[in-house]
């Protein structure tokens, strides 16, 4: 038996996950690898092959470190329940007219549960995954999720979303590493091709990237169903007509195949009349939103007012705000204009580089002057 204690690896193939189980094996942790298996891409008849974390060779890969290094290696088949769940909701949200997040999703409710629930049954006191961010316990007990030194790979927007038991029995190893750090250390446990190996930052049920050509082989008649509707400016008045609402995301420029001498933008979608609002870049700028879902992680309330920097996307920088709790939900009011607020979309709360917490956002507006 370790003194480090048993730790459930999940283990995808790829460079970081397999680096993950290795550090942690050399630290004196008795390893156990999993491999979870989500989603059969042959079944969404993309025209990609498989890649990512859902094919043989990842698979093949995950088990060969394993071996090699001597600990135990299982594939967890979660296909249903992360296609009931995630890929159900996926849909749905693009379908009221909103943009999903199905990382976030899959890690919060899936992914995560399905470790916890199999380190249990193998008697594992730690899960760990080889995410970019960090987790360390607060002066007031809490485990706190917090930004990975390599800001350019950080991850913890993607785990805004995980609670206070998963956090707790959670390992996130290369949070305090560099993704250079990451491919020497593939090179020096004698892993280069590793260190090769194109990563994906595709959604995994659609490698190809052509989320509209997935939602029209998923949902019977959907062309058919939206096609028609108009594209309008901010005044109501026809523009012109667009291929259906459910193909369209805030903030989207290209591929709205309807020509103004100039940019236009995507600013609102409205699935109940099947129009697409389109207006000038400012038209996307907004200093005041509604969050729902949420899920608070460095505090277990927020004061009114409490100053935050709030990311509403992956790749955002953030933006300096005012958290305000109202009846469950979080009004964040922006200093200044934050461009291309997205319902369905997550919001992430930082104090510093620490989570405060996160939800989803439902609208977005502007405060009266």
């Amino acid at each position: 038996m370790s003194k480090k204690g048993k730790v459930l690896v999940a283990m995808s193939g790829g460079i970081d996950s397999t680096v993950t189980a290795l550090m942690l094996h050399d630290e004196g942790y008795e390893v156990v690898g999993i491999t979870m298996k989500t989603w059969d891409y042959s079944s969404s008849g993309g025209s990609k092959k498989e890649t990512g974390c859902c094919n043989v060779d990842s698979f093949n890969d995950a088990r060969q470190a394993a071996v090699e290094h001597g600990f135990a290696h299982y594939i967890l088949d979660i296909r249903e329940e992360f296609g009931g769940f995630v890929v159900e909701n996926f849909v749905e949200e693009y379908l009221a007219g909103r943009t999903p997040n199905p990382c976030v999703l899959c890690n919060t409710h899936i992914k995560w549960r399905a470790l916890l629930k199999r380190a249990d049954a193998l008697g594992c006191e730690f899960i760990a995954t080889g995410h970019y961010a960090k987790i360390r316990q607060h002066d007031n007990g809490r485990f706190v999720i917090s930004k990975a030194v390599d800001h350019t790979k950080d991850q913890s927007y993607v785990l805004w979303g995980l609670q206070q038991d998963l956090l707790r029995r959670t390992i996130l190893p290369l949070g305090p590493y560099h993704k250079t750090d990451i491919r020497q250390m593939a090179h020096d446990y004698g892993y280069p091709e590793l260190a090769k190996k194109a990563e994906s930052y595709e959604i995994c049920f659609v490698p190809d990237n052509d989320y509209r050509g997935f939602l029209k082989r998923r949902v019977d008649g959907l062309e058919e169903r939206v096609a028609g509707g108009n594209f309008i400016d901010k005044t109501g008045k026809v523009l012109g007509k667009h291929k259906g609402y459910p193909f369209y995301t805030i903030g989207q420029r290209k591929g709205l195949d309807i020509a103004f001498g100039k940019p236009v933008f995507v600013t609102k979608i409205d699935p109940d009349n099947n129009t697409v609002v389109l207006g000038d870049e400012e038209d996307l700028d907004q200093n005041q939103m509604r969050v729902t879902r949420l899920n608070l992680i460095k505090y277990d309330q927020i004061t009114p007012g409490m100053e935050a920097t709030t990311k509403i996307r992956y790749k955002d920088a953030g933006s300096l705000s005012t958290l305000h709790p109202e009846n469950g939900d979080m009004i964040v009011h922006f200093y200044d204009q934050a461009k291309g607020i997205a319902p369905g979309q997550s919001a992430v709360f930082y104090e510093g580089d620490d989570v405060l917490g996160g939800g989803n956002i439902q609208s977005g507006w502007n405060r009266p002057q």
